[in-house]
């Protein structure tokens, strides 16, 4: 499954440079005027995983196949972009696509690199961006939510539920509050509020674009954000964009050499994607056979049968149960028939809640 993120920001806070690293490509135009990213440029990245390195040295696997995710390079928003302002309905138009918002501000001094509102505060870009996404979404509710409560009076028990819980998204939008804040209180609600698609219900990823020397510990302009994540319940890791940069033209060797150097243990791209699956609540699961050992994405809380279902929808309706091996186990006793022989494989029929790590096979009529 993977997920997708939409990367951002105001103008000129590395947007595009960030993209272009995590991707590997250029095929994002990374250039010091606002709006030189028009049309949204996609990259699918592969979640790097040692987990599944490991595995397929033990099955001594022909392919090794990395789960996948999406970043989205989004132009630039300005002040105004709920009225239209610059690409603002464009803008707009992609963030309701993605699943989730890769926010990056500018945590770096540098006079060379003009800001759209000729100022450093990474604070104040996050509000600038959240109040036009509110602003729209206010606009939108205002609207529809009217239009549900006259429905539910005529007995619409459907426009009775989305009259309650965008109700409640209404009242938040208009104390400035994201709608991210409400709590369904069971599935259909969670339903309709995603179905909605309000920009400020999307969970949020804060990513610090720090200069080279900030990038192992953050510096006085990251702290200002990692505070605001945390009174929000958001997710903030620091990276420079200039680092990862220079990475994408170095072999591995040089890479870690590289990262050490600088007091770094890893690239910007495994924090983001560390924080983005805490973000989403994601959780990955494995299949290893001599032919491939391959990464698989869910949903913490997925059910043996849904798993089945992102190999294949046929898996899913004919699912009969999942033979499943914990990584720890899979790896300690040197693969499936010793943990076999060792009574670690278990047999998990359609109720069973994958866990992270887990290696399974599935059984299907």
């Amino acid at each position: 499954m993977g997920f997708k993120c939409g990367i951002v920001g105001l103008p000129n806070v590395g947007k595009s440079t960030l993209f272009n690293a995590l991707t590997e490509t250029a095929a994002a135009q990374a250039a010091n005027y606002p709006f030189c990213t028009i049309e949204p440029n996609i990259g699918n990245v592969a979640v790097p995983d040692d987990r599944l390195d490991k595995l397929a040295a033990i099955a001594n696997s022909k392919k090794i196949i990395a789960t996948q995710l999406a970043f989205v390079d989004i132009a630039g928003l300005v002040r105004g972009a709920s009225k239209g302002e610059g690409l603002g309905n464009q803008f707009l138009g992609n963030i309701r696509e993605v699943d989730a918002i890769v926010h990056v501000l500018r945590c770096f001094e540098n006079d060379d690199i003009q800001h759209v509102e000729n100022r450093v505060d990474p604070v104040a870009d996050a509000e600038t961006v959240e109040t036009e996404l509110l602003l729209a979404d206010l606009e939108s509710l205002e609207k529809r939510v009217p239009a549900f409560a006259k429905k539910a009076a005529q007995g619409d028990k459907e426009a009775k539920i989305a009259a309650s819980v965008l109700g409640q998204a209404l009242d938040l939008l208009r104390d400035g509050k994201p709608a991210r804040l409400v709590e369904p209180r069971d599935d259909e609600e969670a339903r309709v509020l995603r179905n909605a698609q309000l920009l400020t219900s999307k969970p949020v990823l804060y990513v610090c674009n720090v200069d080279e020397g900030s990038a192992a510990n953050g510096n006085a302009l990251s702290e200002k954000v990692f505070a605001k994540a945390a009174a929000e319940g958001a997710q903030a890791v620091v990276v420079s964009a200039a680092i990862e940069s220079e990475l994408v033209t170095m072999d591995m060797a040089d890479r870690m050499e590289f990262l050490s150097e600088m007091g770094l243990s890893e690239t910007g791209l495994a924090r983001v994607i560390r924080a983005g699956y805490a973000l989403l609540r994601l959780i990955t699961f494995f299949t290893v056979g001599p032919q491939e050992a391959r990464a698989w994405t869910v949903h913490q809380g997925a059910t043996a049968p849904e798993a089945a279902g992102e190999i294949h929808s046929d898996f899913q309706k004919g699912f009969i149960r999942a033979e499943t091996i914990a990584y720890d186990d899979y790896v300690a006793l040197g693969g499936e028939a010793r943990a076999r022989e060792a009574g670690k494989l278990r047999a998990e029929g359609k109720g069973y809640v994958v866990q992270d790590g887990d290696v399974m096979h599935f059984l299907h009529s």
